[in-house]
């Protein structure tokens, strides 16, 4: 049974589209109709996204002082809102999400204004600058992270963590095996700019190593292209079996057969890695405007799942050693993956799908509170 369309919207990075891919697959399970608004920088997640059609209309962000470039800016956005007004007529959705990223503000601003029910998913625990706008605007906010007391919008905030895919859901169901002396599996990843910093970091820290450490270890590392060769290059000259790409589709699988993760803490990679169940050490990007990365980490390091290390305080020497220390100690690290498991939301998607009907149906947040299983 048809129940309608479901038009989600979402920027074009893995941490928007991940969660709206989640909640796809859920909404299109439950007999809804799926369409997807995003922009040009989704295409080489499109392929695997559930959508009966994917839409790209004009946004922009406006992060500019110059005067120029935020006059281009707004139009931009107003030709957007316009497109999205067209194709909301067109399509008649029951029920706008939003995801995060600048390419969300034209359809939630032409939905919210022409009072379709609207609601947005905030993955992090600080919000982003597109859901600050939007938020007053919409019926009801969801949160990875998101406190539903003490916020400036918690009385319609719903916990709900983020959506995982079900690629992650699957990683999940691998047991945790703790390596005390055989191979080592360790992964690596975090983004441009984490893998920017990786890039230099963790090999040099592999090649500080004990030469019978550096014999167990097998390495999946996420490395941007102009630094994939060298990467390669100095795991090869240390004789270390090593994949390293700028992108692995199946990144779940490998992170569920890891001993150690070490890798950035957007809140995608702290949703999948605490849904899957793995001991991680976390390096905030430095750089986020509000801090959002460290608030995230925070929150699966509070409950041991975790370790949180500054970039700044992540010497080679430092970065050996806790290679090195988690290598030795095999009970620490099935402790860390089992408290990681604890903090893990792997129903997300479910209860984000029933408060997306909820709201379609013309339900106010508090009945879905006052319902919600």
């Amino acid at each position: 049974m048809d129940k309608g369309i479901v038009l989600l919207a979402a920027g074009g990075t893995g941490g928007h589209l991940f969660p709206a891919e989640a909640l796809a697959h859920e909404l299109k399970a439950g007999g809804w109709s799926v369409h997807l608004v995003t922009d040009s920088r989704a295409e080489r997640f499109a392929g695997k996204f559930p959508a009966d059609e994917i839409h790209v209309v004009p946004s922009a962000t406006i992060g500019s002082k110059n005067p120029v470039s935020v006059v281009r800016s707004l139009l931009t956005l107003w030709k957007g809102i316009r497109a999205a007004r067209r194709l909301m007529a067109r399509l008649r959705p029951k029920v706008v999400v939003g995801f995060g990223g600048y390419p969300t503000l034209p359809p939630l601003l032409a939905a919210t204004g022409m009072g379709i029910p609207s609601m947005i998913h905030e993955q992090n625990a600080v919000m982003g600058r597109a859901n600050k706008v939007l938020a007053a605007r919409v019926k009801a906010i969801a949160g990875g992270f998101l406190p539903e007391t003490g916020g400036q919008y918690s009385e319609k905030t719903v916990t709900t963590g983020n959506p995982v895919r079900p690629a992650v859901l699957d990683a999940s169901a691998i047991p945790y095996e703790a390596s005390a002396d055989g191979e080592f599996r360790l992964v690596v990843f975090g983004g441009s700019q984490g893998a920017q910093f990786f890039s230099k970091a963790i090999p040099s820290a592999i090649a500080a190593l004990e030469p019978q450490d550096r014999a167990r270890l097998r390495i999946t590392q996420q490395a941007r292209p102009e630094d994939r060769d060298e990467v390669v290059r100095s795991y090869a000259d240390l004789g270390i079996p090593a994949d390293v790409s700028p992108f692995f589709t199946d990144m779940a699988a490998r992170i569920g057969h890891a001993h150690l993760v070490i890798s950035r803490s957007g809140a995608s990679t702290v949703s999948e890695v605490s849904v899957i169940g793995r001991p991680s050490i976390l390096v905030p990007y430095p750089y986020a405007l509000d801090h959002d990365q460290a608030a995230n980490a925070a929150a699966l390091a509070a409950g041991g799942g975790a370790k949180v290390i500054a970039q700044s305080e992540l010497s080679t020497e430092r970065l050996a050693g806790i290679v090195s220390k988690a290598m030795h100690d095999p009970s620490r690290m099935a402790a860390m993956a089992a408290n990681a498991r604890k903090a893990g939301k792997p129903d997300a998607a479910r209860l984000l799908a029933l408060m997306v009907e909820a709201i379609a149906g013309g339900k106010t947040i508090a009945q879905f509170k006052g319902e919600r299983p």
